[in-house]
């Protein structure tokens, strides 16, 4: 594959597998490419009737769709530039990355077009609903310029929702994007055979790129959800759809995992037993992963994770043979860095850097041999949009990208993460604490939905989100054994407390018993409410590194 432009993936895939569909909605349409090709030149000469132009930007705010991709194609193809933002921000927020874009458009799902200010929309040239193409609102009547990009030109300005700080706008050109599909393609080859099911949201880069981009440029298909990609409508959709191929978030594998396999091999004191002997545990995940294989439609052969799995979902994995592929990066670099696909996998690692990409460490700790992973290729992102000391910050003197994120590089190449510069905790004797890696233990018992581990006070301490399904089951449990009812729970408060306390104990020595010694948490806090998420599903951590410890 050698594409340079965007309008060169467009043109190439229209021409050369017209009469295939290309998108798809579940239970409804289906959309070739010749049809892409014809509804992107319809929503091109709509925008260029409201006087937009080559280099102008236009805002991308919708649910997935196959209208998604045919807006994001319409404008990058006219040489204008896509703006797509993820449906997860607030109205406020909304309002501001329209405007810090400088948007002269809005291509708008339904439901989204309510969050944004009437001010906002006054102030465009043109409001297009994703739905059917049609105009919402025009207030330019003037005939703009489209030209045909180049491969420096910017494509596209995607704001991240970062956990620490203010929105940035990523600048990535049509080389930066062309050049990722070309590398992703000798990593995880996919043809016009192959079928993709998409769950995440389009404007994620992610999902962009590998779910859409490459996806159009290799003459597969995709299909979208009407409806949020919950157990009841997700596992439905698999079994219609049979996909060849999944994107998906290692948080939802992980729920499987705990729920459907650990939860039943570990059900008792029988089967727990016989699930801690290796030669059983292995024929066990072999038969449960035959099961999975079946309920993800049957003809899954790669299913990409966006990031490393808890080692644990990975070992089953692998025992379970299920073809599974990780891959890691940033919306900064297009997105993809490194990746691995079974079964040349190693365990905990994400694989080494993708063909055409460098990866070094900065900034080495001679103890550890773990650094900052930098990174070197040609999807590396121009810099944030009006934002030069933002960009500054992020770049070596020497050009290379610093992501961020700290690991370490083994004899064969293999890139294995440890965690985020920024969240790692120095310890009391100056070790290095990495708190992602104690919380993947924390996540992994049967109580735990999420948790965030923070230094207090010299101490360190886990915020524990509790699973609320587990608890309930628990609380039935306690209050039969009472023999009392909900009515009368009021009277027991006070012993579900103490049964609490001691969840939490359990909770603190299991996680104790799995780290080392300097990563060992001194208290466990609970925190009744979900922790409040970035657009992307990100913990803001920054909202609770800072508290104190409740002990007194």
């Amino acid at each position: 594959m050698n594409l340079n432009t965007l309008y060169d993936l467009l043109h190439s895939s229209v021409e050369k597998y017209s009469d295939k569909v290309a998108f798809s909605m579940l239970g409804s349409e289906d959309v070739t490419y010749k049809e892409v090709g014809r509804r992107v030149k319809e929503v091109q000469d709509m925008l260029l009737s409201a006087g937009l132009s080559a280099g102008d930007k236009v805002a991308l705010l919708s649910s997935s769709m196959p209208n998604w991709g045919i807006c994001y194609f319409a404008i990058v193809t006219s040489g204008m530039v896509a703006v797509p933002i993820l449906p997860d921000f607030t109205g406020a927020e909304l309002d501001l990355l329209i405007e810090h874009s400088e948007s002269k458009a809005l291509l708008v799902s339904d439901r989204l077009f309510t969050k944004l200010s009437k001010d906002t929309i006054s102030k465009l040239n043109i409001v297009i609903r994703t739905k059917n193409l049609s105009v919402i609102s025009q207030t330019v009547q003037e005939q703009g310029t489209a030209a045909t990009p180049k491969p420096e030109d910017l494509a596209v300005i995607i704001y991240t929702s970062g956990t620490t700080s203010q929105p940035k706008g990523v600048m990535l050109t049509h080389s930066n994007l062309a050049q990722q599909i070309n590398y992703i393609y000798k990593l995880y080859p996919i043809g016009t055979e192959d079928s993709m099911l998409s769950v995440l949201p389009l404007s994620h880069t992610y999902e962009c790129s590998l779910g859409m981009l490459y996806v159009f440029a290799t003459g597969a298909s995709t299909t979208y959800l009407e409806k949020p990609p919950t157990p009841s409508v997700l596992l439905p959709a698999l079994r219609k759809v049979r996909p060849t191929c999944f994107l998906i978030v290692p948080l939802i594998i992980e729920k499987i995992y705990n729920s459907q396999i650990l939860g039943k091999f570990t059900a008792n004191k029988f089967m727990s037993t016989l699930y801690s002997v290796g030669f059983i545990r292995r024929y066990l995940h072999r038969i449960a992963g035959k099961k999975l294989t079946k309920a993800f439609g049957g003809r899954a052969r790669l299913f990409i994770g966006g990031s490393k799995l808890d080692e644990r979902v990975e070992k089953f994995l692998m025992e379970a043979r299920f073809p599974y592929a990780i891959g890691y990066g940033l919306t900064e670099t297009a997105p993809l860095i490194a990746g691995q696909i079974s079964p040349a996998v190693k365990l905990g690692a994400t694989g080494p850097a993708m063909e055409g990409v460098e990866i070094r460490l900065d900034n080495i700790n001679p103890d550890t041999g773990h650094g900052e992973i930098v990174t070197k290729s040609a999807c590396v992102m121009q810099g944030y949009y009006k934002n030069p000391e933002a960009t500054a910050d992020v770049f070596t003197e020497d050009g290379w990208f610093r992501t961020g994120d700290l690991g370490y590089i083994d004899e064969d190449g293999f890139l294995f993460i440890k965690g985020r510069l920024k969240n790692m905790i120095l310890g009391p004797s100056g070790e290095n604490i990495y708190p992602e890696e104690i919380e993947t233990v924390l996540n992994s018992h049967a109580f735990v939905s999420e948790s965030v581990v923070t230094e207090q006070d010299g101490r360190l301490v886990a915020l524990v989100h509790f699973d609320t399904e587990a608890i309930e089951k628990l609380k039935d449990e306690f209050m039969t054994k009472l023999e009392i009812t909900r009515d009368e729970w009021n009277h027991k408060k006070d012993e579900w407390n103490k049964r609490m306390e001691e969840i939490k104990q359990e909770v603190m020595k299991y996680v104790n018993s799995k780290v080392n010694r300097f990563s060992r948490i001194a208290e466990v806090v609970e925190e009744e409410k979900e922790f409040e998420k970035t657009p992307s599903k990100k913990i803001r951590r920054f909202l609770y590194t800072d508290r104190k410890s409740n002990k007194k």
